[in-house]
């Protein structure tokens, strides 16, 4: 059996049948998501002072990660919310309707692309091996990151499960 597939959809499939507690819960999780990662980012910059100097490269990786977090955190909030209308149906409950715009996913891909492989190499770097062991193991991990996350792409925006399970996503 060959799996076919299409890279031309630019988005996953968004459900049709979404209940107002559902999308608030969604809406109520990225926001929490914007506060943590937002404060999260402040908090390990303004620690840099009182960490070992060996440290704070790691540490201000860290809050580049969070930074980097609470920027994609805000773009799939304002499309999670651009993609739906939310109002007051006939009979007085909150309906919530798919608005045609889509919801882009794609941003939770850009945002693993530059994290993780900043996160592995924050790791690396608090191990303290030698410098040549170092900078392999970054680049080693970084690209085999990069190609990880990259492949799971294809296969989040198919429809067909079999053909997601071939991307592994």
């Amino acid at each position: 059996q060959v799996v076919c597939f299409r890279l031309s959809a630019a988005m996953a499939p968004l459900a049709q049948d979404w209940t107002y507690a559902e999308w608030s819960a969604v809406y109520n999780a990225l926001s929490f998501g914007i506060a943590g990662m937002g404060s999260a980012t402040i908090f390990f910059w303004l620690q840099l002072p009182n960490v070992t100097k060996n440290y704070r490269t790691a540490l201000t990786i860290t809050g580049i990660v969070t930074l980097i977090a609470t920027y994609h955190y805000f773009r799939i909030f304002n499309s999670w919310v651009a993609a739906f209308n939310v109002g007051l149906g006939v009979n007085g409950a909150y309906e919530v309707t798919v608005s045609g715009t889509p919801f882009n996913d794609a941003y939770r891909y850009v945002d693993w692309l530059l994290t993780v492989p900043l996160l592995l190499v924050e790791l690396i770097l608090v191990m303290k091996l030698p410098a040549k062991e170092t900078v392999c193991l970054a680049w080693t991990l970084g690209i085999a990151s990069a190609v990880m996350v990259a492949l799971g792409y294809p296969g989040e925006i198919q429809d067909d499960l079999s053909v997601r399970w071939f991307w592994w996503a």
